[in-house]
């Protein structure tokens, strides 16, 4: 980055001393080229009254005056274009001079000029022609060398001067270039916004910052995942240990060997639900589920998954209804299953005895849509925003015997993400919840 700026401010004043010489050459090539034609107007002013006081016989005369500039080329042409008087060459060996521009607008306008190179002198000239009194014209011309000269002249202190710029510019830009990053190689990187850089930096330090925060926030998570995971995986193991030792030392009674291999069977369940359920995160975390997105019924779909949890819900005593139509939907069907296989089973799972769930399945204005109510215990509204976290329980003293990984929400919200789904939840404590889920 420093080598780039130091070149750029490098670039810049090359191009500034090539513009600034162009423009000063381009100045003194029209300054000179006008005072050239002051100068050839006068002469020429001058010579026209001496013809108009003398006659045409002055002209006949110019050979023999040394007042006239011996660099100012004098012709003097008949009204038919013929040569009669050059003061640089024979006058006979001339060609007709009728075509000349500057003869053509002297004969039409009384005087006319042109630029171009002299075909008999063989130097680019200025032409300046007047029509004098009996019908002739006379023609004034000088070379436009000493402009082209002048330039040329110019050209080595120009050189000159570029090569002392160059080197000023040199330890100038050098000196620029630290002072300019200096600033950015002392950057907070922690703390971006802390810094008192540059205004145009604001926008990325801006971003840095919520960066950084988003890493804070996935580490944090990362933290309190793995603590998680570690007590809840700690916790049925500790179970299954315990009961196996008691079992293994014989200090269990012949009778009671059925409980306690259904509570080890219970806990080994619940581990086992528990390793896949962080496995289904991982997967969903990384993108990596493989599977193809594929037509879907979701009413169909969500009939098939309150089957499977009807003889849970005879269990609490919980009545389920389907309701709504069918819709098709484009996505993985494993993963929209467990969707809303998580939402119905919660919604029995935190029901009150005796209690109702109803599920709406249909299309909407704004695409398809399913609807969970339950008349079940309700969530606090200071859990509501927390409940698609991971391992999150609103009421940790009664989780256990409730059951649960505690991740089934979170697969719920990762499916989502997934499918871009909009899950939105409405609670109000002891009088049940809604989830919908905006497809």
């Amino acid at each position: 980055m420093r080598s780039k700026i130091q070149k750029a401010l490098e670039l810049i004043l090359v191009i500034t001393l090539l513009i600034s010489y162009g423009l000063m050459t381009a100045i003194i090539y029209h300054q000179t080229l006008h005072l050239l034609r002051d100068e050839i107007q006068q002469e020429a002013e001058y010579i026209q009254t001496a013809v108009d006081i003398s006659g045409s016989d002055y002209l006949n005369e110019l050979k023999d005056i040394d007042a006239v500039d011996v660099e100012t080329r004098v012709t003097w042409i008949t009204a038919d274009g013929e040569v009669q008087y050059d003061s640089k060459k024979d006058a006979s060996s001339l060609e007709n001079h009728a075509s000349r521009p500057e003869i053509k607008a002297a004969m039409k306008h009384g005087s006319g000029s042109d630029i171009r190179t002299s075909g008999t002198l063989g130097h680019q000239m200025y032409y300046y022609a007047v029509l004098l009194d009996d019908g002739t014209v006379l023609r004034l011309s000088k070379t436009t060398d000493s402009m082209a000269a002048t330039a040329l002249n110019m050209l080595p202190i120009m050189i000159v001067i570029a090569v002392a710029m160059l080197v000023l510019a040199w330890f100038l830009s050098k000196w620029q270039t630290k002072r300019i990053i200096k600033p950015i190689n002392d950057l907070d990187l922690e703390n971006p916004l802390e810094n008192d850089v540059y205004e145009e930096l604001t926008p990325l330090l801006t971003a840095m910052d919520e960066q950084n925060r988003e890493k804070d926030k996935i580490a944090q998570m990362r933290k309190e995942f793995s603590a998680n995971v570690s007590h809840e995986l700690k916790t049925p193991l500790t179970s299954i240990s315990g009961y196996a030792e008691i079992m293994m030392n014989g200090m269990v009674k012949p009778e009671d060997m059925p409980t306690f291999s259904e509570r080890i069977y219970k806990e080994a369940k619940r581990l086992i639900t528990l390793v896949e359920d962080i496995i289904k995160l991982s997967k969903l975390d990384e993108e990596s589920v493989e599977l193809e997105k594929e037509e879907v019924n979701l009413y169909d779909l969500t009939r098939e998954i309150c089957t499977l949890l009807s003889t849970q819900a005879e269990k609490k005593h919980v009545h389920i209804e389907v309701s709504g139509g069918n819709v098709i939907y484009h996505g993985i069907r494993r993963i929209l299953d467990e969707m809303i296989y998580n939402v119905c089973e919660n919604a029995i799972k935190y029901n009150v005895e005796n209690g109702t769930v109803k599920i709406w399945v249909g299309n909407t204005l704004d695409g398809p849509k399913i609807i969970v109510t339950d008349t079940g215990i309700g969530i606090p509204k200071e859990h509501q925003e927390r409940i698609f976290e991971r391992f999150y329980r609103v009421d940790k003293s009664h989780s256990k015997e409730r059951g649960g990984t505690g991740l089934g929400l979170s697969i719920v919200k990762h499916g989502a993400l997934l499918h871009d789904i909009k899950v939105q939840v409405e609670s109000e404590e002891q009088k049940g919840t809604k989830i919908t889920m905006q497809f």
